[in-house]
């Protein structure tokens, strides 16, 4: 157990984690907003899926993962789950067509519960019978089902304030056009009515996203309504338009990859040159993952206690009430700092990026790499022209094979950067990398550490290899190639056990979770032929033809020498235990008075077992003596 879960001893001036910067993420306030029309209930998959499924399950799927991954990984965020398109109606509103999902105890937009988790899941079985499914937007009426979504999803996001908190509604639908059905002034009044609800939730800062569910033979037109809705236009409507999928587990990739909104880290100024400034905002794509901090809870109440920390004096035992001075020893000199100039002392300068200079790529080498990269965009929010002027570099510095060299001065940890560029990464289904630049932490000077070089003498026996041997190498590399190999197919086994058996106890399941260690070698691929060939003759050509039978003769004559040395031990315990008169020892009561050591060398000189406390050992004496 960790004794101190939420770093109650550590220095305040010092930086939380090396891994992250000094900014706590925003809280993040999620809507989401699910169209159960019955076009989400035709079953839709290829031949190549093992079995249809509908889009509506596609969306409940992808919606109870990322609930599954929040209430351990972002609990303090919160979340709501609405449909539209329903016959039933539950919301503060009262309006038609417009089902608010939550359970006991929860507010409407709280915190995911493991009880909300485990009936979402669920909930397909019996969602057509107790909730129900009609069109909302039908000829003839005036009801508004998606408008009565968006001022339900407006409702719900008015608490929290845009400063300090994300506030994002998703909709999930597969009709790209709503408001087909329908014309004439009736359709124009609808759409300007939406509209504007839209504009309005945008103006209180809250971002409405679009994660559309496309058919294997027909994608999903963004353009015909949803594009004016979520503000898409230009270059950004062309990236937007979602790609068909042959598979529904890669949309279901895809819906995952949307839910998850990277986070900013925070925003710096970027200086180019004198005069020229431009403003980033920073991401952490990547950052070790632990189990998170133990929490000490109430033993009554069982609910979370709040820690502090005092001071007692060494002296008196009396608490320290004025704020403690911290020291640092120099030369067997105490200097007594304050927390204030401790902290003008660890500042080296304002938290800003200075670029410094341009450098070839192939400069750069893979171990200068002294924690994870951050991943750099550019944002127009403060400083307009910044995105203009960051693709200018990023592009250069593409086609020149270089990567500039900057100074990033930390509040408490200034570091010298490497600012790598790299370009879009697409395939048929979407985005695989944006667009950016990636921040490399350099090692100063201070940091380096000289490797001691081996076989420096002229007549030193240096090992070497064969030809024979490095072209068996060669084959055996080439027969176990991993084949689209890749670090994100790889779970942290450790982890996966940890939130699996968390999230059983969490949802009351029966069984605990099978972890697939995905780290194991492959056995099925080892054995092939060819590559058990390949590594026979490998170890041919290192050990030479008879390494197996060597291999025995050795297992043998290890085996043997053990047995030897056994014998050799129980002789000399043998000798040892009769220096004593043990039958004399157990009628007196003495054996208690004996070592250890001496009560393990009459057992052993009987062989007997030897482990165990000195009560132990005395009452398997008493039992071989028949006491």
């Amino acid at each position: 157990m960790d004794l101190d879960p939420q770093g109650l001893f550590r220095d305040d001036s010092d930086s939380e984690d090396e891994f992250r910067l000094d900014r706590d993420p925003t809280k993040e306030m999620v809507v989401y907003l699910i169209d159960a029309s019955p076009s989400m209930f035709d079953l839709v998959g290829s031949d190549e899926d093992k079995r249809s499924q509908t889009h509506f399950h596609v969306a409940i799927s992808s919606i109870s993962q990322s609930l599954r991954t929040q209430i351990i990984g972002s609990s303090y965020d919160e979340v709501a789950v609405c449909f539209f398109n329903t016959k039933e109606k539950k919301n503060l509103q009262d309006l038609n067509g417009v089902f608010v999902f939550n359970v006991d105890e929860r507010e409407f937009l709280d915190r995911p519960t493991a009880k909300l988790i485990k009936e979402f899941s669920c909930i397909e079985e019996a969602f057509l019978s107790n909730i129900g499914s009609r069109y909302g937007i039908i000829p003839g009426s005036r009801e508004n089902s998606l408008y009565n979504a968006l001022w339900v999803a407006q409702a719900l996001l008015r608490k929290g304030s845009a400063k300090y908190v994300t506030k994002r509604i998703l909709i999930f639908t597969n009709v790209d056009d709503p408001f087909g059905n329908i014309t004439g002034a009736t359709k124009t009044d609808m759409i300007r009515t939406t509209m504007q609800r839209a504009q309005d939730a945008q103006e209180l800062g809250i971002s409405i996203e679009l994660l559309p569910l496309s058919r294997p033979d027909e994608i999903f037109n963004v353009s015909h309504f949803y594009a004016d809705l979520i503000g898409l236009e230009g270059d950004e409507l062309a990236q937007f338009l979602p790609s068909a999928v042959e598979r529904l587990e890669d949309m279901k990739d895809q819906l995952t990859k949307r839910i998850f909104k990277k986070r900013i880290v925070r925003t710096i100024r970027f200086s180019i040159a004198k005069g020229i400034t431009i403003e980033v905002n920073t991401y952490a794509l990547i950052r070790p993952t632990s189990p998170g901090s133990v929490m000490w809870l109430n033993s009554v109440t069982n609910l979370p206690l709040k820690t502090e920390r005092s001071f007692i004096c060494a002296d008196t035992g009396t608490l320290v009430r004025e704020q403690p001075k911290r020291f640092h020893q120099y030369k067997n000199e105490i200097i007594k700092f304050s927390a204030d100039e401790l902290s003008d002392v660890k500042k080296v300068s304002d938290s800003h990026l200075c670029l410094l200079g341009f450098k070839p790529l192939d400069l750069l080498k893979d171990y200068h790499n002294l924690r994870p990269s951050t991943f750099v965009f550019p944002t127009d929010e403060e400083i307009f022209g910044s995105t203009r002027i960051f693709i200018a570099l990023h592009k250069s510095m593409l086609q020149l094979k270089r990567f500039a060299v900057a100074f990033y001065g930390g509040s408490t940890n200034p570091r010298l950067v490497a600012l790598v560029a790299q370009d879009e990464i697409t395939s048929s289904s979407g985005q695989v990398e944006p667009p950016g630049m990636h921040m490399i932490y350099l090692p100063f000077s201070d940091d380096v550490r000289h490797v001691m070089q081996l076989h420096m003498t002229v007549d030193a026996d240096v090992p070497h290899a064969t030809d024979d041997q490095i072209k068996k190498a060669s084959v055996l590399l080439k027969r176990m190639d991993l084949k689209d190999f890749s670090v994100c197919q790889f779970a942290n086994p450790a982890l996966q056990r940890h939130y699996g058996i968390l999230q059983a106890l969490a949802l009351g399941e029966d069984e605990m979770p099978e972890i697939k260690d995905e780290t194991l070698p492959d056995e099925e691929g080892m054995a092939r032929p060819a590559v058990m060939n390949a590594l026979e003759d490998f170890k041919i050509a290192v050990y030479g033809e008879n390494h197996d039978l060597e291999e025995e003769a050795s297992s043998k004559k290890g085996s043997g020498a053990d047995v030897s040395k056994k014998r050799k031990a129980m002789a000399e315990a043998a000798l040892e235990s009769a220096n004593h008169d043990w039958a004399d020892l157990a009628d007196s009561g003495k054996l208690k008075d004996l070592t250890v050591v001496d009560l393990k060398n009459y057992l052993a000189a009987h062989n007997l077992p030897v482990t165990g406390k000195k009560e132990v050992l005395i009452s398997r004496i008493l039992t071989h003596l028949g006491r």
